[in-house]
């Protein structure tokens, strides 16, 4: 409901200042927030296969081989994905700003940095709970379906923040 409120937020204002929205959308680059997108999706793989692990009841690798790899690996994997994904907003919102769009320059900024903000506290968030469920792993005596569960939770969380982003993206990038 949240992120329905934030898209409802940015066609409105959208709408309200359509020349305003052609002019400013032209300093977005288009090609780094599609290669920063396949980044954030293709963690949710890497998340997917740490379930897969989860659900074999296997926490650590077995092997050095990427097939052997526990719920840790690919979590971890998963969480670099992440902190790349974030990092690389971080990066874009500094040359935007470098731009002179900023969240105070007009509701073109307000509605970029608002929606695009937002989603970034949650992979954050997503970011720490991955953290939780590695470090119970590593507490756990043995591992088991309590634990295979927390990484299923979290996982659904994660792709439903990846769908948020693929929505993101179309809404920003592409419907110009």
């Amino acid at each position: 409901m949240f992120f329905a409120g934030l898209f409802a937020m940015y066609f409105s204002l959208r709408a309200g200042a359509p020349a305003l929205w052609e002019s400013e959308v032209v300093v977005l680059d288009v090609p780094f927030a599609f290669i920063n997108t396949l980044i954030l999706v293709t963690s949710s793989f890497t998340a997917q296969f740490g379930v897969f692990a989860a659900e074999r009841l296997q926490p650590r690798r077995t092997g050095a081989s990427p097939v052997k790899w526990g719920m840790v690996e690919w979590f971890m994997l998963t969480y670099l994905l992440g902190a790349i994904f974030v990092s690389g907003q971080m990066w874009e919102y500094a040359v935007l700003i470098s731009e002179g769009v900023t969240i105070a320059s007009n509701s073109y900024g307000s509605a970029f940095y608002i929606t695009t903000g937002f989603h970034a506290l949650h992979v954050i968030g997503g970011l720490l709970a991955f953290l939780v469920i590695v470090g119970r792993a590593f507490a756990a005596r043995n591992f088991g379906h309590r634990e295979a569960t927390g990484a299923i939770v979290v996982s659904y969380y994660w792709h439903f923040v990846d769908v948020v982003w693929i929505g993101l993206f179309v809404v920003i990038y592409i419907l110009r």
